[in-house]
């Protein structure tokens, strides 16, 4: 079910199949899907409410948690995903179990030994609320962290409300397609790597192509956006992970996060994450950096070494609309005859194949790479255009 106080009454009507992103959108101001209380709060009332969520959690200013709590919401326990309640761990830190300082509620962890929700953990909670800002890439793991919770909870028989939020990538479709091979935390469905969605539209196609385990179906419910356009540029109001801060590395994310898998780095351990990147064996540029431990960036690649390099910011301005292959292969050609992609596994993961690493290894041109994965991308698009909200 899509519910939205943005949309004419045939929208809401509760029918569950998408609408065309062509339907008129009555004007009001733009909302997140949490900002529409009067459309949620009647289905947490009297009941026993679990939330997922993290620090972009936000009704404005006031954790979702918080708001829900001043409300009288009986809200039993947190459940947070990777980078942790607060957003404050490291990529692949581990996350422990333990209790939100401010309103005193349990919070579990969902990362690491216990990515999915265990019956027990589940145990007391008539609804489970889902309310985490994406960025649209599909390494970036809160998609899996969704998937998970929603399979848990359709085991159990527990409905699930997604509270929607834009995509800060939604604009465009690209990347190759992940292979079922090269299925992982990072990648656990049959998408690109950049596929133009919302959170909310993805779990309806989580659900809709039947990808929850014996072909469950969670009961799930969609808060709509108000006054959202996928063309709509949308800055965060808060870092969705400790390593994207800004505009630019969210949107040069899902191009420069190949790169965690070979010996350049992205900038983790400097003050612009994803917005640069570089080596101490690239040739001279105008541009150095030197990667530091710090908050978000404990013992980062290369720390303490000279990295000649690329800074991307200055293209600011620019709106990135494809994945971009060029980072790699300049890597690539800067470092020729040297390694380069020291783990290779964690590049096939990333990439959801092991043909970009045999294409790069092989020195194939970015044409030919890009046309190898077309033919996937228009049938994903396919699939895709079924869960459409916006």
């Amino acid at each position: 079910m899509i519910l939205s106080c943005g949309y004419s009454a045939e929208d809401i009507s509760g029918n569950d199949e998408p609408k065309s992103s062509k339907n008129p959108i009555i004007a009001a101001p733009f909302q997140v899907g949490a900002e529409s209380t009067t459309l949620y709060l009647p289905s947490l009332e009297g009941k026993k409410v679990g939330v997922v969520g993290n620090q972009s959690s936000l009704i404005g200013e006031t954790h979702l948690v918080d708001s829900l709590v001043s409300l009288n919401i009986d809200v039993q326990k947190v459940f947070s995903p990777e980078h942790g309640f607060r957003g404050k761990a490291d990529a692949g830190e581990y996350v422990a179990n333990g209790k939100d300082l401010k309103t005193g509620l349990p919070v579990i962890s969902l990362y690491g030994s216990n990515k999915k929700p265990k019956q027990e953990q589940l145990n007391g909670l008539d609804i489970v609320v889902f309310d985490i800002q994406d960025v649209g890439v599909r390494f970036y793991t809160y998609i899996s962290t969704l998937h998970y919770v929603m399979e848990a909870c359709a085991e159990a028989g527990i409905p699930v409300i997604v509270l929607d939020r834009p995509n800060p990538n939604g604009h465009y479709v690209d990347g190759p397609v992940l292979e079922p091979a090269y299925k992982s935390f990072v990648g656990m469905h049959e998408v690109p790597i950049v596929y133009g969605m919302t959170i909310g539209e993805y779990g309806k196609m989580i659900n809709g192509e039947k990808w929850l385990m014996n072909n469950l179906k969670c009961d799930l419910t969609v808060i709509a956006c108000v006054s959202y356009w996928r063309e709509m540029q949308y800055s965060l109001p808060v870092a969705p992970s400790p390593n994207l801060r800004s505009d630019v590395s969210i949107q040069l994310y899902p191009s420069l996060c190949l790169l965690e898998a070979t010996t350049v780095s992205v900038g983790r351990g400097t003050d612009g994450p994803f917005e640069l990147y570089g080596h101490p064996d690239f040739k001279k540029t105008d541009f150095t950096f030197t990667p530091k431990s710090g908050l978000g960036s404990k013992q980062p690649k290369l720390e303490g070494r000279l990295c000649n390099g690329y800074n991307l910011n200055i293209a600011s301005n620019k709106r990135v609309h494809k994945f971009d292959l060029e980072f790699l292969l300049n890597a690539n050609r800067l470092l020729k005859g040297k390694e380069f992609i020291d783990r290779p596994k964690a590049f096939n993961g990333l990439a959801g194949n092991n043909k970009l690493y045999k294409q790069l290894i092989s020195g194939t041109s970015e044409e030919e790479i890009r046309a190898s994965w077309q033919e996937d991308l228009d049938k994903f698009n396919i699939v895709r255009a079924k869960y459409l909200i916006y």
